[in-house]
């Protein structure tokens, strides 16, 4: 057993395509410490649990599969890898991401060894689709390292991210994250943590893919389900804006996650659900009655129903 310095934290399920990819590009790793890979292996119906296995029988000193009899659900399956964890410092890739840059993980606890009081560290990530379309994420011509940048959108790619332990063992300590079902992800409420209770930096460099797949919770086709997504991260923001920075982005929020939904609506379903969405935002949050966006959309989208019929 050799000292472990850093764990990569690998949740998969019915990754079978990409999950030897993924392993591979860790292996690849070039540090000058130890790193461990530890598979959250949550009982797939296709072939992953067989390559995962190959692997940890072809590499048993630093690959760890973690398992059980019977699906627990992405929110218990990446809580009981993280507590797998031996390493000094954390980083995340999920079975269908895999990293491009062969120094990434020294690069990363390098900055994070030289400046103690940054929490978590990310990078520039390639985001690729199914057709073989690639673009650089965060679009902005910086990357944001600010608490309220990443209540306004979130700059960190889960496969980008490596942070302190201790810091991943406080959060779930003090957020419980359990608690909260309507949050549909557990990567922005813990990245906002970090922010609100240390520094964390950037890497200017795409060093790691995440593929954009059709069914995934974050790039679900079905509009109902995007919705549901970007409200829950509108949520998330909000409810940290709250209790982490005096709700000085209270307005700004709302009115962002309101214009999202109706933008998502003004392409898909009919204008009745389009008309039932605002009228519910506008009851809980009556300001948004003066927000001349939702108009427009409205305009766009009988436009864009008009539009459409003649196409057909």
């Amino acid at each position: 057993m050799f000292d472990v310095t850093l764990s990569v934290i690998m949740t998969t399920y019915n990754h079978e395509r990409y999950i030897a990819e993924a392993i591979e590009s860790v292996l690849r790793q070039q540090t000058s410490f130890g790193v461990e890979i530890v598979v959250g292996e949550d009982c797939s119906t296709d072939r992953t649990m067989a390559v995962v296995r190959d692997y940890e029988r072809m590499y048993p000193d630093c690959i760890r599969v973690i398992t059980a009899e019977e699906n627990v659900g992405w929110r218990k399956n990446y809580r009981r890898t993280i507590a797998a964890a031996r390493g000094k410092y954390i980083a995340l890739l999920d079975g269908d991401d895999y990293f491009i840059h062969r120094k990434k993980l020294q690069m990363q606890v390098e900055l994070l060894d030289q400046n103690p009081d940054v929490g978590m560290c990310y990078t520039r990530s390639e985001r690729r689709d199914e057709e073989g379309g690639v673009t650089l994420y965060p679009e902005t011509e910086d990357c944001p390292t600010t608490f309220e940048a990443m209540l306004r959108r979130n700059p960190a790619e889960n496969c980008t991210v490596v942070a302190r332990r201790e810091l991943v063992e406080e959060y779930y300590a003090e957020i419980r994250p359990d608690e909260h079902p309507e949050w549909l992800t557990d990567d922005l409420p813990m990245w906002l943590w970090f922010a609100a209770r240390s520094r964390y930096m950037a890497i200017d460099c795409p060093m790691a893919v995440h593929r954009v797949l059709k069914r995934s919770v974050s790039h679900d086709e079905d509009y109902r389900r995007k919705i549901a997504f970007v409200d829950s991260l509108a949520d998330i923001s909000l409810w940290y804006d709250e209790r982490y920075n005096n709700g000085k982005l209270h307005d700004e929020l709302q009115h962002s996650k309101h214009n999202t939904a109706l933008w998502v609506l003004s392409y898909n379903g009919s204008v009745g659900e389009y008309i039932a969405r605002w009228r519910r935002d506008v009851k809980a949050y009556r300001p948004l009655v003066k927000n001349i966006a939702s108009y427009g959309l409205f305009v766009k989208k009988i436009f864009w129903r008009m539009w459409r019929k003649t196409r057909k």
